[in-house]
């Protein structure tokens, strides 16, 4: 499997409007992060994560020209605002894509884009996504593409994200904490993928990156990438305080991971 990391950042996005600090300003590129998402190559598909607002400009630096298959979080807008860009693949393809959604979310993702999920059929000459609502429940795994991904729910304020286990690739999104019947589902893997935000202040619904690097250790896989960062931290001050085998992603990284 290959992981390609298309966006690492908060729900600001670094850099943040209107900001001067020296993240903002960095000329490092690894420091500048559109809003999160993923995709996983598969040897019989692709399998987007998530659809945040940048995703358009994410396909395009990507060289994306397919996708067959779509995992949502969350509906936070910074995961989800961007799913009209689907529109060109199913157009191109003439058929329906699978977007798997937590039951959790369903009526609200539904509501959120009515225009998609009608019975109406678009004004002649205009287009619109085809997606089929596929629904994820905690604990049940669902098979994308021949592949089984076991989901599992993890608290996130009021609401519940849906990360997932497959093959050897663990994906944490923007959680709190890592209740025990996620960890179980994620032991052994091979990379873990972990939402976090700085160094220090708690924060309600996200990990800070103490309580990430403390998680990861639970867990313990052999490389954990960090995502969900904010402009306090630089990559490279990263790559120099986190501990062996804990490093910061970035927008455009890749990796291969066992399936």
């Amino acid at each position: 499997m290959r992981l390609t990391f298309l966006g690492t950042g908060t729900s600001f996005g670094v850099p943040v409007v209107g900001c001067g600090c020296s993240t903002c300003t960095s000329t490092d590129p690894r420091d500048a992060r559109t809003r999160c998402g993923a995709l996983l190559e598969l040897p019989e598909g692709r399998v987007l994560v998530d659809a945040p607002p940048e995703l358009r400009l994410q396909l395009l630096r990507e060289r994306v020209d397919r996708v067959d298959a779509v995992w949502i979080t969350h509906p936070h807008a910074d995961h989800i605002h961007g799913v009209d860009d689907l529109r060109i693949f199913t157009v191109r393809r003439r058929e329906t894509l699978a977007m798997h959604v937590p039951s959790d979310h369903l009526e609200e993702v539904r509501a959120r884009f009515p225009y998609i999920f009608t019975s109406a059929a678009p004004p002649p000459g205009t287009s619109v996504p085809l997606l089929r609502l596929a629904p994820v429940r905690d604990g049940e795994p669902v098979e994308i593409l021949g592949h089984s991904f076991h989901p599992f729910a993890l608290p996130h304020g009021p609401m519940r994200t849906f990360g997932f286990r497959v093959g050897g690739l663990g994906f944490v999104p923007d959680a709190k904490r890592i209740p025990p019947a996620a960890l179980a589902v994620l032991r052994g893997v091979e990379v873990l993928v972990l939402s976090a935000l700085w160094w220090g202040d708690p924060h309600p619904t996200h990990m800070n990156l103490d309580e990430a690097v403390a998680t990861a250790r639970e867990v313990g896989a052999r490389r954990t990438f960090l995502i969900h960062l904010t402009h306090r931290v630089r990559h490279r001050e990263l790559l120099e305080r986190l501990p062996d085998g804990i490093e910061p992603a970035h927008d455009g990284l890749c990796l291969e991971v066992s399936p």
